[in-house]
């Protein structure tokens, strides 16, 4: 599938969920902006949906996802989130069934196909290893393995659980890129999960909640870097 920007490992997802928004999260997206040429990584950022365009036209080196949306076509919907208009707005992608925000398998897998449609990204979340291996059946573009009930303690998940999560996805497609998320709160657990095997990380809390957060950024993206290049 041909797609507007290519994304390669090492990669690094910023969620700012709804901690931030308008001017704040502009401002922020330029932060990471230039940290991302700086290390030479692919940052995706998911805004909310009202600053897609304004994050879309201020950065350069970010990729820009929508943090969700529905399958429904062109037309009827009031209140649903239309592919098209996310896409219209600069995303490239979008992130699905994350854990506040939980499809069915029928419509994640029809989300899926209208992200291809649209030959946008498609990032999924999954929680178990059971969960991994039925959502790698559907042939997203990246997996973002996290166990829910890490998401935000400032634990991340044991190598054992990088290893076997990244082994179930690519045994069923080597395609999909692995993204290990949960609990990244330092420049230290970036390393760590980056040098366990993934190709990928990211956090919401770990930046959000920084007291310095363009330090922060600058952190984990360095040590994503460094652990990325020592493997």
């Amino acid at each position: 599938m041909l797609k507007s920007a290519r994304i390669v490992p090492p990669f690094f997802e910023i969620g700012p969920k709804a901690f931030m928004f308008g001017d704040d999260i502009v401002a922020l997206a330029k932060v990471i902006d230039k940290t991302a040429k700086k290390y030479d990584v692919r940052v995706i950022l998911t805004p909310q949906y009202t600053d897609i365009y304004r994050v879309a036209q201020a950065t350069e080196n970010i990729l820009v996802f929508a943090q969700h949306f529905d399958s429904l076509p062109i037309g009827r919907g009031q209140g649903s989130v239309l592919p098209e208009a996310v896409k219209a707005a600069g995303a490239v992608g979008v992130m699905l069934n994350h854990d506040e925000k939980q499809l069915t398998i029928s419509e994640l897998n029809a989300c899926i196909r209208r992200a291809e449609e649209l030959e946008m990204y498609s990032i999924v979340c999954a929680d178990t290893l059971l969960e991994a291996k039925a959502i790698a059946q559907l042939d997203p573009d990246i997996i973002v393995c996290e166990p829910s009930d890490l998401i935000g303690t400032g634990q991340s998940s044991s190598n054992e659980y990088i290893k076997t999560t990244i082994e179930a996805v690519k045994s069923i497609n080597p395609e999909i890129m692995v993204l290990q998320g949960a609990g990244i709160v330092s420049g230290a657990d970036v390393y760590k999960v980056i040098s366990a095997g993934a190709e990928a990380t990211g956090t919401t809390s770990g930046i959000m909640k920084a007291f310095d957060k363009e330090k922060m950024v600058d952190e984990m993206l360095g040590a994503l870097r460094r652990a990325w290049d020592e493997k």
